[in-house]
């Protein structure tokens, strides 16, 4: 099993084996481009670039699929997550249509791998149904259908839908998708390698210097290119984009039914927040796969009773057997709905960035890695105004923002704590985290099962918000920017890239 950056663990993630890289780094070439990010936007980007000629240095924090393509629910749709409507009064008609053609090229792109390299990853085509169940939702529906059909997707009527719920009116979407996430990238990164590209696993980015060539300062060294690829779902330091992108949580449940009744396509109702529902063949085994209850992250007081409400919802409506596993992931909700994807708007050098991509990123990922391949290696695409990220106006000093300087450190001495006066004061229950005032400043207190303490400095070391805590995850979330971390402080999740200061216990 891979780790992920998570404490629950996802279907995909107990189903995979580790990844062991074949090729080395060189610290005295310079390549030709640096990908930051070894999801599915990193690895399709690096395969992609390297087939073309370019040679590629792809760089992972942790392991590959340890973010958000280790904790997708993996529906391959067209049919995206902000409705085509909405799409169409932000982008207009010619945008929307836009906006399914990429869609729609991705997952032909993805097809396309999985077909070249045997891919054994459960890929299958399905219909995708949205139904409504309100009177308000069945006047939305119908918005939202004119505008998919408009937009060129192929929509029509349904009178039953692949899940038991109720429903007042219902549409049929064809031409979607779903598979297992893991194999196919860790496929991808072989057949990336395979034609000469390099991987570095357990490698952090912590300094772009903007020369020529770039500069990248890492955890394993620092390594020189000509352009530089942000495919860290969220990137790293200070800038617009992420001020632009608001932070999700969603929450994923995969159960056993006892009477085999699964559903064969994609579903997905309209509440707020909504649900989605299908099935993944793993090994032999069936499982339905659901999620919602999705909220801002660190906004949620009690994140255990989102698993409750979501499982509770599942057994109104199935014969749920067993729930095998839960978990939840991340996205960045973008400010006009569409993601990011380009040029790093206020930078002189080649430095690309891929982000935003909502609840979307399977499709939109790989649809941001033919995008990049294309402005990278100077060819047209139709796409470079619609996700264009300089369509967000920098502001002065933005330059000064994304390179992070690896030698400025905060410099805050530990100050011994007393266990005991800490545990008195909050009174914690073995793996319970609390934030806990001692002596005029705040503390992130968490107490693991076997009783001992752990203690960290709250401010987030990205712009200075206060963490909270995460019951179901057991880590330390950011309500601003979604920076997240484990117990003791270890980043988990950009934009920040610096742990949370450790106090000592004694």
């Amino acid at each position: 099993m891979i780790l992920r950056d998570a404490h629950t663990v996802s279907l995909w993630q107990d189903y995979a084996g580790g990844y062991n890289v074949i090729n080395r780094a060189d610290p005295q070439q310079t390549y030709d481009v640096i990908i930051a990010g070894g999801g599915i936007t990193g690895i399709t980007t690096a395969f992609l670039l390297q087939n073309a000629g370019k040679n590629c240095l792809l760089i992972e924090a942790a392991n590959l699929g340890y973010g958000t393509t280790g904790g997708t629910t993996a529906h391959l749709n067209t049919l995206v997550d902000v409705p085509y409507n909405t799409i169409q009064q932000h982008f207009g008609k010619e945008g929307a249509r836009q906006v399914k053609e990429a869609t729609a090229e991705a997952i032909q792109l993805i097809q396309h791998h999985i077909d070249r390299f045997d891919i054994r990853c459960g890929f299958e085509y399905a219909d995708a149904y949205l139904f409504a169940q309100t009177e308000k939702e069945e006047a939305a529906l119908k918005d939202t259908a004119e505008a998919m059909l408009l937009a060129g997707l192929d929509v029509s009527g349904a009178a039953t839908i692949p899940v038991p719920f109720s429903f007042r009116k219902a549409v049929k979407v064809t031409g979607q998708a779903k598979f297992s996430p893991l194999p196919y990238i860790q496929r991808m990164a072989a057949a990336f390698e395979h034609i000469g590209g390099t991987i570095l696993q357990q490698c952090r980015v912590t300094a772009v210097q903007d020369n020529d060539p770039m500069l990248i300062v890492t955890t394993l060294g620092a390594f020189r290119c000509r352009q530089f690829v942000y495919a860290t779902h969220i990137p790293p330091g200070v800038n617009l984009l992420h001020l632009r992108c608001v932070p999700y949580r969603s929450y994923v449940l995969a159960a056993t039914l006892a009477d085999n009744n699964y559903p064969e396509d994609l579903s997905y109702d309209m509440q707020q927040p909504f649900h989605y529902y299908r099935t993944q063949v793993m090994d032999g085994q069936p499982y339905l796969i659901a999620g919602g209850e999705d909220h801002k992250t660190g906004h949620q007081e009690n994140t255990e009773a989102c698993f409750r409400k979501l499982e509770a919802h599942l057994r109104e409506a199935f014969n749920i057997e067993d729930i095998r596993y839960r978990w939840s992931a991340q996205y960045y909700e973008p400010a006009d709905g569409l993601p990011y994807i380009g040029r790093l708007p206020g930078q002189t050098g080649e430095i690309y960035v891929a982000t935003g991509f909502g609840g979307n990123g399977m499709v939109y990922g790989t649809a941001a890695a033919l995008l990049l391949k294309r402005l990278m290696l100077g060819l047209h695409s139709e796409y470079v105004k619609l996700f264009d990220p300089s369509r967000i106006k920098p502001i002065a000093g933005f330059n000064t923002f994304v390179p992070h300087n690896a030698d400025v450190i905060k410099q805050l001495a530990s100050r011994l704590l007393p266990a005991e006066k800490l545990e008195q004061l909050a009174g914690l229950a073995p793996g319970e985290g609390k934030l806990v005032s001692y002596e005029g400043s705040k503390i992130a207190l968490y107490k693991d099962e076997q009783g001992a303490l752990h203690a960290v400095d709250p401010i987030c070391t990205h712009l200075g918000c206060e963490v909270h805590w995460n019951q179901a995850e057991k880590s330390w979330d950011c309500p601003c920017h979604g920076a997240r971390y484990g117990i003791d402080g270890q980043v988990l999740n950009a934009p920040t890239s610096r742990n949370l200061d450790p106090h000592d216990i004694g």
